[in-house]
């Protein structure tokens, strides 16, 4: 009998681009909070999902380094489970619920992107980069202090998409905050059958589900942002209009389950 928990199964299980759950992240965040067109923010979300008329255009851009393991060590194997991660999250509401919306995600990993498929995150494969933090006080160290600097970066297809640059000013008390509204995304895999092209295998709007998660070293200043335009990608409809803030934490959580809120493909 073949095993595995995504494709390919195989007679051990070990062919697997990845592991079972649960799963379990650790990793550093350098992000931009800004404003976009509401009305390009809006032609975005899938059915199910209104735009918040309280804040709908807020969005953020967030760029995240990680290093992964689910239950066998494989934080041991970085060549295979550390990936970095580039993201789009944009107000909406859930019925009465706020929540956040992700169209496009970037990851430079092939089980990342299982994984990401498995949930309902839209990933593609990217080259995403942004400045570390060391401990040992250098020039090149990127203080996590008043006045440090942090930049990152996402390209795809040889391309640039997006450029960020912050600058930290104080830390945040309360670093959930940044986290504050639950992510919704779209489970969606179409057939290729003639004939039910048209009528997905898949489609089902979900919530993530994050256990243990935990924010430390959080700080907030001042963003800057780029999203040019690029052929074959329309990240760049998104382009700030006013950035608010850019911020920097740490973070962990554990995923072991998945809600469904709404079965479109019945």
């Amino acid at each position: 009998m073949l095993k595995g928990f995504t494709l390919p199964r195989s007679p051990f299980g070990q062919a697997a681009i990845t592991p079972p759950p649960p799963w379990h992240y650790s990793g550093d965040v350098v992000g931009v909070e800004f404003r976009a067109d509401p009305d390009a923010t809006a032609t975005t979300l899938p059915r199910g999902l209104s735009p918040d008329p309280k804040s709908n255009g807020r969005a953020v851009v967030i760029f995240v380094d990680w290093q992964f393991t689910a239950q066998n060590d494989e934080y041991l194997d970085p060549a295979r489970y550390q990936y970095r991660e580039a993201f789009v999250l944009l107000d909406a509401m859930y019925r009465d619920t706020p929540v956040t919306w992700c169209p496009y995600v970037f990851v430079d990993n092939d089980a990342a992107l299982a994984r990401g498929w498995t949930q309902g995150f839209p990933k593609k494969m990217g080259s995403i980069f942004q400045t570390r933090s060391y401990p040992a006080e250098s020039p090149a160290a990127a203080p996590v202090v008043p006045g440090g600097r942090f930049g990152a970066s996402l390209s795809a297809h040889g391309q640039r998409l997006a450029e960020a640059r912050v600058t930290l000013r104080r830390p945040v008390e309360d670093g959930l905050s940044f986290l504050r509204r639950p992510v919704v995304l779209l489970r969606y895999f179409p057939r290729l059958t003639t004939g039910y092209q048209d009528a997905p295998a898949v489609n089902e709007l979900t919530m993530s589900i994050t256990e243990n998660l935990t924010v430390t070293e959080a700080w907030i200043g001042d963003g800057q942002l780029n999203l040019p335009e690029v052929h074959g990608e329309e990240l760049h409809l998104l382009a700030p209009i006013i950035v608010e803030s850019g911020f920097r934490y740490s973070l962990s959580y554990s995923v072991t389950d998945l809600k469904i809120l709404e079965d479109h493909a019945t």
